[in-house]
């Protein structure tokens, strides 16, 4: 070989590696070690995306961009939080464990600081992770009292800046941010070093109240409301408003996808989109009814997971870290609970679960009513769902409602005589039952208790037991059905 010849070669080949280098994770990120977007959004039950089949979402096109996204990916059918609320659902995703097991049921409470995340085992295996948009009170909240945020740093509980490559602490998107979405998830990206895979985390505000006052082209009057809300023109109105809610959401999404198709990230990035727990309506957020706790979750990856397809599998929140790492060829900490569902990703119809379970504790309100103070647990299987109320006469109100339009109308309804047996039973029965018994099946909405059907015995036994089970691994404080019921009323 010559000398000029040699020279050659290797300017050829520093040209070619400066190339590679200059084109970043896109091409050098291998199949086993995709990049990974996860999008929650707040307070968003699994009806309002139109790929689930919601009337009104599709009439008044609402998610458009969710709706091609989904035929682009898999849609999950069975997908529930671990709580009904938005800091302990949050923090059980990221440790892969239940709120009760953690210890965070109490609202904005964070883990303690020994307890680890999916993505610092990302991290430790060479990916770049990052936070942004809404956090919600994953260390905290964002404005708090200088004593209680002393106290957070004192006890170690603050570490998200330690602890991520790219940290935005912020409330949110309000509308105003929504316009800047791409900007945010374009100027994170820019921070990824070249040829390093990624993981990055956006969370949007809505559809979280506030609610925008407009909802141009949602009319109030043609939206189909479920038997069991109240039809009062103030309900109608706050579902609209809740309805515009989601479809800025839409919007920003659709933004965060034009990023990756404009960086070239599409081909090789696992897109999650979640919510992170129910609406904030009529029966939903801070309940464990269907609406609580059953979410949207819908995933792409190219040429791995089929698209237009769905999954049947019963999957909770604990789940997605550990089907992230299964995805980037990791496996998750021994402390970790949340199991896997990265077979069914790949189109494997066999359930991994055969229960879900659920808690709610204390949420931002008084101590007095269930908005503010309940104490309930659940489990789901396939087709049933037992629910525990530990505090049965607390008042029902709904969370983040009790000032509204909305729920005020309800309350003079009630007080008026004008609401229906069934409405009247639904929002304001005292003493709540201890147990609650649904068939979902047949019983979708959840208005027929059967707890106590002698049919059903054998089924509510093996729920609590499963249940009772789940309460004890979990070392739950509460005291178990079995010895509520002993106890009495």
């Amino acid at each position: 070989m010559n000398k000029d010849y040699s020279l050659w070669l290797i300017a050829t080949l520093v040209a070619y590696l400066t190339v590679l280098s200059n084109l970043g994770s896109t091409l050098l990120a291998s199949p086993s070690r995709p990049n990974v977007l996860l999008i929650l959004s707040d307070d968003h039950s699994a009806p309002h995306v139109s790929c689930y089949g919601n009337a009104n979402t599709t009439q008044f096109n609402i998610t458009p961009n969710l709706q091609k996204f989904a035929e682009q990916g898999m849609r999950f059918d069975r997908a529930y939080t671990s709580a009904p609320q938005c800091s302990p659902s949050r923090i059980s995703i990221f440790a892969c464990r239940s709120p009760v097991g953690l210890g965070v049921t109490r609202f904005a409470q964070p883990p303690r600081p020994d307890v680890r995340f999916f993505t610092d085992v990302l991290r430790e295996n060479g990916y770049w992770v990052g936070l942004d948009g809404r956090h919600q009170h994953l260390d905290g909240r964002v404005r708090e009292a200088e004593h209680i945020d002393k106290a957070l740093r004192e006890a170690g509980m603050q570490s998200l800046d330690d602890r991520f490559d790219h940290f935005v602490r912020s409330a949110g998107t309000k509308k105003d941010d929504l316009l800047r979405v791409g900007d945010r998830v374009n100027s994170a990206l820019d921070k990824v070093p070249p040829g390093q895979p990624f993981f990055l985390y956006f969370g949007f505000n809505q559809p979280h109240r506030k609610f925008p006052l407009k909802y141009d082209g949602i009319e109030p009057g043609k939206l189909v409301l479920p038997a069991d809300w109240p039809d009062l023109p103030e309900v109608r109105i706050d579902y609209a408003r809740y309805l515009a809610a989601v479809r800025e959401m839409d919007h920003g999404f659709g933004q965060i996808m034009k990023v990756l198709n404009s960086r070239g990230l599409k081909a090789n990035t696992l897109v999650i989109f979640m919510g992170d727990n129910g609406e904030a309506l009529l029966r939903g957020k801070g309940t464990l009814f269907d609406r609580g706790t059953h979410v949207p979750l819908i995933i792409r990856w190219p040429n791995r997971v089929a698209a237009n397809s769905n999954s049947a599998s019963l999957i909770c929140g604990t789940d997605l870290g550990p089907t992230i790492l299964s995805a980037c060829g990791m496996s998750p900490l021994e402390e970790m609970t949340g199991v896997s569902f990265f077979k069914q990703l790949l189109g494997d119809n066999n359930s991994v679960r055969q229960y879900v379970f659920a808690e709610r504790g204390w949420h931002w309100g008084p101590i007095t009513r269930t908005d503010g103070l309940d104490f309930s647990r659940s489990v789901t299987s396939a087709r049933y769902r037992y629910i525990y109320n530990a505090l049965p006469q607390r008042t029902y109100t709904p969370v983040d409602m009790p000032r509204t339009e909305a729920w005020l109308a309800i309350k003079s309804a009630h007080a008026a005589r004008n609401l229906s047996p069934l409405h009247d039973r639904l929002y304001f029965q005292n003493p709540r039952p201890i147990v609650e018994l649904y068939d979902l099946q047949n019983d979708p909405l959840e208005v027929n208790n059967l707890a106590g059907t002698k049919s059903l015995a054998d089924i509510e036994q093996t729920l609590r037991q499963q249940l009772e089970a789940w309460m004890i691994r979990e070392q739950d404080f509460l005291p178990l059905p079995t010895h509520a019921l002993q106890n009495g009323e």
